[in-house]
Parts: structure tokens; sequence; C-alpha cells
């Protein structure tokens, strides 16, 4: 079978051609690549990009390298553009106990992005720090908790882009129009039939770890039995009201990191989902009776807990409130950190609720996630979590052991330094 070439617009092979420097047209060199490995027919504006290879963690010097070359060529991007999570606090990093070369290399990761015109929100969770796309729009997104919910929870049309094709998409405001920014490749093709209930935030998560693995990259269908969100709505390419946001966010979490899940629907709740039929005809029936499996899976054989961590992805301000209030009135044992982004920080702040929080001995932590800073510097060897895709990554990533159960479980443990 013979692939079609790319049907480009004018404006795009002249920037192919090198009409706005150099680096854009390396960048449409990687559009284009993609699309015809895909066998996309034609490139898509995107409205915005959010670019993940931030963290000097995983970057090391060949990344940085790598930055400083599209640097020196010109790189400027021409839509909104966010970064993903950071190795560390960008300002507070010495009371974290991070490494001043560490430091040192990271705020240069950081500073050659913002140098290209990226804002420097370095957050998991771009729709809780003022961008969130709208219905159907087209994006480059790459982190998988992002894409997740960009697609499933607000409609919103992105694949899961590869740190360098993101910053590509920036810098040129197009991508290659192939998986799920077409309306076939939207379609489930596995329902869900979820018969026990859920009632926990960590019970999102459980769920996700188990269809993640079933699934790999396809699309499901949730079906629920006993939906706790009963009589919940809100407007389409809106954010929806806590706590669902925070569930849904797991759950999607969850799904991208067992699996390679980027987009799901729930039966009469998200936007399409509400919107027309998304099932195909053919979809494989899966159905969960408990989640047990899922809990047993994320746990290790461990008691004596180093740290909690609470905000993968990034928590928002009302799970930041959450924890204070069940901290109100005690003292940890074990150190914690509630990641956030940058402005949800700053908003728990004036609220006072960082300092409800530090009152305890914990930290509101911005810019970054434990899976991607480099905790074996900081001598942690244990971890609680109640977000799935933390627990599925920290051995593995960071080479900690996890204990994985609900927020108040994790507070509690924070308090009494044992998982009960």
């Amino acid at each position: 079978m013979i692939k079609k070439e790319v049907d480009l617009t004018p404006e795009e092979r002249a920037m192919l051609q090198g009409s706005s420097g150099e680096a854009a047209s390396k960048a449409m060199e990687i559009i284009m690549a993609l699309a015809r490995v895909y066998g996309a027919r034609k490139l898509v504006p995107v409205a915005s990009a959010q670019i993940a290879g931030v963290s000097y963690m995983n970057l090391g010097d060949a990344g940085l390298e790598f930055l400083l070359e599209w640097a020196d060529a010109g790189a400027q991007v021409c839509i909104p553009a966010m970064l993903n999570p950071a190795g560390m606090d960008l300002t507070a990093w010495q009371s974290l106990g991070i490494p001043r070369s560490f430091a040192h290399k990271q705020r240069m990761v950081v500073e050659v992005y913002t140098a290209m015109g990226i804002q420097p929100t370095c957050s998991c969770t771009p729709y809780l720090a003022g961008h969130v796309p709208e219905f159907r729009q087209h994006l480059a997104w790459s982190e998988s908790s992002a894409v997740s919910f960009a697609n499933s929870v607000l409609g919103a049309r992105t694949n899961r882009e590869g740190g360098p094709s993101a910053l590509a998409s920036a810098m040129v405001g197009r991508t290659a129009e192939y998986g799920l920014h077409l309306d076939d490749c939207r379609l489930a093709h596995h329902k869900i039939d979820v018969r026990c209930s859920i009632s926990s935030l960590s019970d999102y998560g459980a769920l996700g770890y188990l269809v993640g693995q079933r699934v790999s990259n396809g699309i499901p269908y949730f079906c629920f039995r006993d939906a706790p969100w009963t009589g919940t709505t809100w407007g389409v390419g809106e954010l929806p009201p806590e706590p669902l946001i925070s569930g849904l966010k797991l759950l999607g979490a969850a799904m991208a990191a067992s699996g390679a899940v980027a987009l799901y629907h729930v039966d009469g709740l998200t936007p399409e989902a509400r919107m027309g039929d998304m099932l195909a005809s053919d979809a494989k029936i899966m159905r969960i009776d408990d989640l047990s499996k899922g809990y047993s899976a994320l746990n290790s054989p461990v008691n004596n807990i180093d740290l909690v961590s609470i905000g993968c992805p990034h928590a928002s301000l009302d799970e930041i409130r959450w924890v204070g209030e069940l901290l109100d009135g005690k003292q940890i044992t074990s150190d914690l950190w509630v990641t956030t982004s940058r402005n949800t920080r700053e908003e728990a702040e004036s609220q006072g609720l960082v300092e409800c929080i530090e009152a305890a001995g914990g930290q509101v932590v911005a810019d970054t996630c434990l899976v991607v800073s480099p905790v074996k510097m900081l001598g942690y060897h244990s971890l609680a979590t109640n977000s799935a895709k933390m627990a599925f990554y920290a051995p593995s990533h960071v080479g900690l052991q996890v204990r994985f159960g609900s927020l108040e479980q994790c507070i509690q443990e924070a308090t009494t330094g044992k998982w009960e």
C-alpha cells in the first residue's frame, strides 16, 4: 500500500523550507516524520502544547545539550506552551535537601525553556493552572495523566506527544492529524462494568490500575452500578466539581501508568459519552467486582514509612485543604510532601492552608513530583501515597518500597510513622 504524501498548506510548506527560521524548519521536519509514520494526510493547528522532558534527573547532560542546541538555532514557541514538573521545587529546593549541583543544572533546563517563550508552570495538571482547553480543541500535550484528563474529562483532542514532538508543535502551532485527533479513533472497544462501590480517591486509582493492565493502550468505556456522582453535571469543556475532578484525574493517571490509556469515557458523565454513542459494537466486556487485587499489587510489605507523598498528579486546592483538615492539631513523624503547581500553592498559601500543613511539620512542594525528583539523594527508602500512579512508578523509578491507600490512611501514617 502506497502512503499518500502529507497535504501541506502554503504556510506549512514555507515553514518546512525555512521561512520562519532554522529551528522552525527542524520542528516541521519532526512533525512531518510523525505524519508519515502514522499515515496522517494533513496537519492540524493546535491551541496549546504541554512539554515533558523537564526534570534534569531524566534529561541529564545529553538532554540539556539538545535543548541548548535548539535555543542556539533560534527556537521560539508561537502558541501557549507549558512545562511538565521539574526535578525540584524551583525556589525551595534547599529546604528539601536537593544538592546544589543538581539544582544548578535543573535551573539551566528551565531557563532554556523559558527563553524559548514557554511558561515555566512545571505541572502535570495544567488544567488546574489556568490552561483549560475547549471541547474538541486540538492540543499537543505530552504528560500521560494530563493527556488523559484533556481527552476524557474535557473532550479536547491530543495524542500523547513525546517531549521533542510537543516542543516542535509549540514552535509551529501544528501537529499531525492521526490517532485521537480523529473521530473514528475515539470509540471505546472495552466496556468496563464496575459492580463495586467507589468510596475514596484511592479507589479510583486501584480501579484504574486494574483496567490499564487489561486494556493496555485501548479506550475503556466505564459503566458504574453505584456511581458516587449521581446527579452531578458540569458544562462541556469545563472542569467538574470536587471531589470528582480529583477522582477522575487519579483514575486516568493510573490507567496511563499500568497501561497506556490516553482516553476513556464514563457513561452519562464525560462529555463525549453524554453527547453520543462512544462504545464500539464489538466492544469486549470486563467486569470489576472488587478492587482488592489492585490494592494488593500496589503495596509492598513495609510498615515503617519515611515519606508520605500526596499530589500525583499535582494536588488541587481542595486536596490541599483536605490534607490540612486531617492534620489539624496534629504533628507528623514521617516527612510529608504535598506536591502541586506553583499557582495552586500560592492560592493555598493565601488561604492559610500552607501554614496549617507546615504547622504540623509537612511541606507543600511546588514545581516537582517524586517520580521525577532525585529522592535517592535524599535518603528515603519507603513511601506512602494515595496515588496508584505513584505507587506503580516509585519502586522502579526511584527505588522506594510503597504503601498505597486512602488519603486518611496516608495522613494517619504521617502522624504515627507506621502503616496500619
